[in-house]
């Protein structure tokens, strides 16, 4: 089969569309044509080395959307022809940027047939962060104002639906050329991310119960000073090492404070199957900013973590 792989860990010329052997799917495994692959920022990070890998060569990507090709011998809930999607991949075990990939049947999740597989790809990852950020930390309820920082991002964007779906109004920050777009998916008020003012901008339009920061050591101050009493903060990236978070707003609100990763999250084959059924319904539209084939990875790369897009980037096999 076809596949992008890295020899070595370095930048975007390590990457190399070869052939490799086509993986056999374990006892518990589905071996999946790939129709559609997602591409995300911590594609990148175990690409530079700053992750550990189980091995070299190794194939990145974290999502995948296919066609089942073969089942292992004790995968009882897929059978061969069944739509599928999945996360979770590139980390354990060999990712998605590839025509086939080995994928654990409890990473996966049926796919309906009103979901294209270019949709599911780009939802997987960035879907199950933004569930679990809202549904496990943060506790969105009707009737919650939520906001959510980098609106336009992978995360963001799916975060803004997700939370409305869930019956909040929600305002987001972003570039000005994203607010038009991001309020046709659902957020009430969008702000300038780089406003001067940026406190006193949120605070006019929202007193959020709930925030998603996805770059906390930039934003947890204003977080603080924003948030509602009893308010829940979730942070699920950071540019820092450290994140210093102020006691004053914090401690006089009773706020909570939650640092998550999106390596944990439970059930995800469950998850995944309640995502896809918001997009069946068109409560959720994954939103694909560019799509590249394999010859186009290492550009996809670069793009990821160098430029501002709303959605995500897909890869098409």
């Amino acid at each position: 089969m076809r596949a992008v792989r890295y020899h070595d860990h370095g930048g975007t010329d390590v990457l190399t569309l070869e052939e490799a052997d086509r993986p056999e799917p374990g006892p518990e495994e589905l071996l999946v044509r790939v129709e559609a692959a997602g591409i995300n920022p911590v594609d990148t990070y175990f690409r530079e080395g700053s992750y550990p890998l189980p091995e070299l060569p190794w194939i990145p990507g974290s999502d995948a959307a296919g066609e089942v090709a073969a089942v292992g011998d004790s995968v009882e809930a897929f059978a061969v022809g069944d739509r599928v999607y999945a996360t979770g991949l590139g980390r354990e075990e060999q990712g998605t940027c590839a025509e086939y990939v080995a994928v654990p049947a409890e990473l996966a999740a049926p796919l309906p047939d009103a979901v294209e597989y270019d949709a599911a790809a780009a939802l997987a990852l960035v879907g199950t962060t933004a569930w679990q950020a809202f549904v496990d930390h943060g506790e969105v309820a009707p009737g919650d104002e939520v906001l959510v920082h980098g609106g336009n991002g992978g995360v963001g964007h799916i975060a803004v639906q997700l939370a409305r779906a869930m019956g909040a109004t929600v305002t987001a920050t972003a570039a000005p050329e994203y607010h038009d777009r991001l309020r046709s998916l659902g957020a009430e008020h969008v702000v300038d991310y780089a406003r001067d003012d940026l406190t006193d901008a949120i605070e006019s339009v929202a007193t959020p119960d709930v925030i998603l920061g996805t770059v906390a050591n930039q934003t947890i101050a204003t977080d603080a000073e924003v948030a509602a009493d009893r308010g829940r903060i979730v942070a699920i990236g950071n540019t820092e090492p450290t994140v210093a978070v102020p006691m004053g707003p914090g401690k006089f609100n009773d706020l909570r404070f939650q640092a998550m990763s999106m390596f944990n999250t439970p059930d995800t084959g469950d998850v995944l199957g309640k995502l896809a059924g918001l997009v069946a319904r068109d409560d959720i539209e994954p939103v694909i900013a560019e799509r590249y084939g394999l010859d186009g990875v290492a550009e996809a790369h670069q793009t990821v973590v160098g430029e501002s897009f709303l959605g995500k980037l897909v890869v098409e096999p």
